[in-house]
């Protein structure tokens, strides 16, 4: 059996490695020496580890994580490795297509072009009636915001269906800012047409997730209309920008969290398709 391995040196000469390197694999996991002797410690492999040996160091130019690195390298077959890494590196271009849409975003502000920004938005008031909603309050990263909307809006368009129906469209208030380091708190709300109904199931069903039921008076909105596309951040940034410069040229102020107002069937729309409304509170300005 020794005869058929090599030590730590010839192998990482064939492996185009250093002894450092794989000494580091063995720590972590992804690759472990055949043998190891148990007085010296030295390290012996054999020759058919040499391209699992290259596969790890390939794979960590890409950055990837070394979970996933184990995932790639430890897959039955050549087509499930291949599958695996095919799903990190979409994973990464959808991270890169979002970092440079920031940086476009922010070359825009640093420009001093943000009134050409602004200005693809068209912004008006709307009067809200009062209306009884069913919420969800969470502290959320911007990174975790998307599955947590989905999921809330859903859970309470569930509870409304129970109490009476669905009285009115979604949204999402925030009281707080939430971005990569600051997690909100965000308010998931759906209105609903039965106040009494909607408070018996939040007693019975509801308190695990702190659901809650609140009544929001007759409002008025300053709000921008917003396709699919536009949604995503940091893009909707900009709409959120356009409203608070529109309400400042108008005399307007804030008088409660922004929110976005989700009208469409968001699996059915197009990227082009209005979907939501940007909008805030507000009322004319004193004096």
């Amino acid at each position: 059996m020794d005869e058929e391995l090599i030590g730590i040196g010839a192998f990482a000469a064939r492996a185009r490695l250093s002894a450092k390197a794989l000494r580091l694999y063995d720590r972590l996991g992804l690759l472990a020496p055949a043998r190891v002797d148990g007085a010296t410690g030295y390290r012996f492999y054999r020759p058919g580890q040499v391209e699992r040996a290259r596969l790890v160091a390939l794979l960590r130019q890409l950055d990837m994580p070394l979970a996933r690195i184990a995932e790639v390298v430890d897959a039955d077959d050549g087509a499930t490795a291949a599958k695996r890494l095919a799903a990190y590196w979409a994973d990464v271009e959808a991270r890169h297509a979002g970092q440079r849409t920031l940086a476009a975003y922010l070359r825009g502000r640093l420009s001093g072009r943000s009134s050409e920004m602004y200005g693809t938005f068209v912004v008006e008031t709307v009067d809200m009636p009062a209306q009884v909603l069913v919420t969800e309050v969470r502290h959320v990263l911007a990174e975790e915001l998307p599955a947590w909307i989905g999921a809330s809006l859903g859970r309470l368009e569930e509870a409304a269906r129970a109490c009476g129906g669905v009285a009115g469209a979604p949204f999402v208030a925030y009281h707080s800012e939430v971005s990569m380091e600051s997690d909100g708190p965000a308010e998931a709300c759906v209105p609903v047409a039965d106040e009494a109904a909607a408070r018996a199931w939040v007693e019975r069903r509801g308190r695990a997730r702190g659901t809650t039921v609140r009544v929001e008076p007759a409002l008025r909105l300053a709000r921008t209309r917003i396709t699919k596309a536009q949604v995503a951040h940091p893009q909707i940034l900009a709409a959120f920008e356009a409203v608070e410069e529109w309400m400042r040229a108008e005399g307007l102020t804030p008088t409660g969290p922004c929110r976005e107002v989700y009208f469409a069937d968001w699996d059915a729309a197009g990227p082009e398709d209005p979907v939501c409304d940007v909008a805030f509170p507000v009322a004319r300005a004193a004096g």
